[in-house]
């Protein structure tokens, strides 16, 4: 059996007070397997820049893997974000895990004054953005040629001293048949996707990978969920809600699902409150 995995979101909030270096320490002691950070640069909420953030973090840890969880791809130019991965990943001891989308916010473009992609783009960038990284990655003087985007004889060295995987946070009929060919893993939100919906959205995306001539095992199918620790349980379909026994239960069926990673995101009383029941009362029941 695959073990299970268990990363934590760390908040891009730079309000007060706010210090997610330390939160990740913390999160790396009481034993989660990976952190992550959401990718939102423009808003009016104060907020760290998720890649200097992680960077941050991964200077100031030791074992835990760090995930982007997602880079919007139209935000940078994949070509230097493949070179920024491989840096990240030979300074960190090879702890990145790189995770891709298409770009959520249109208004986030408009602020930002970069092109809004149609959905079309935002599907063909994302996998031409991961073709042409591991193309990077692989290959001296690399040219590609896409719709997209493009190199030109290039070369990025070093290479990358492992496969570094790549997860994309995919939704779309498109999106998923892309993330089945090329993927190492799929990180779908239950808020977006919750258990009776991501179910057709997994068949498909296995069945794009078995299509392409891959093993489906290969890809890991990990959850991206809100999590509140309360007195009672609550059912909504979008979160977990309740005591730490509901939860880890939750979580066990989830794992029926072919899940194999779970990314939490605890909300209240407080993040930092909810890390140590999560971590004594619930990861040690699912591993």
């Amino acid at each position: 059996m695959t073990a299970v995995r268990f990363g934590l979101d760390v908040s891009t909030s730079a309000a007060p007070g706010a210090d997610p270096v330390a939160y990740a320490r913390l999160a790396e002691e009481l034993g989660f397997d990976f952190l992550s950070a959401s990718d939102h640069p423009a808003g009016s909420h104060p907020t760290y820049e998720t890649w200097t953030m992680l960077s941050w973090i991964a200077a100031a840890t030791s074992r835990v893997q760090i995930a982007t969880r997602v880079l919007g791809v139209p935000y940078r130019n994949p070509a230097l974000v493949a070179k920024m991965a491989e840096t990240f990943d030979r300074l960190s001891g090879g702890r990145l895990i790189l995770g891709l989308g298409g770009g959520h916010s249109d208004d986030e473009f408009r602020q930002l004054g970069l092109k809004v992609p149609t959905p079309r783009e935002k599907i063909d960038g994302l996998e031409e953005a991961v073709l042409l990284t591991r193309g990077l990655w692989s290959e001296p003087a690399f040219t590609f040629k896409g719709s997209v985007h493009h190199t030109d004889a290039a070369d990025l060295e070093p290479k990358p001293a492992r496969r570094i995987p790549i997860w994309l946070g995919t939704f779309g009929p498109r999106a998923l048949a892309v993330t089945g060919r090329l993927a190492d893993g799929w990180i779908p939100s239950m808020s977006f996707a919750p258990p009776e919906r991501v179910v057709p959205l997994r068949d498909r995306l296995l069945s794009a990978a078995e299509q392409a001539g891959r093993d489906p095992a290969e890809i890991t199918l990990a959850y991206n969920i809100q999590v509140t620790l309360a007195k009672e349980p609550d059912p909504t379909p979008t979160a977990l809600i309740g005591p730490p026994s509901y939860i880890a239960d939750r979580l066990h069926h989830l794992t029926t699902l072919g899940f194999t990673a779970f990314n939490l995101m605890p909300t209240t009383p407080t993040p930092e409150s909810a890390l140590t029941p999560l971590a004594t009362q619930v990861l040690p029941t699912l591993r």
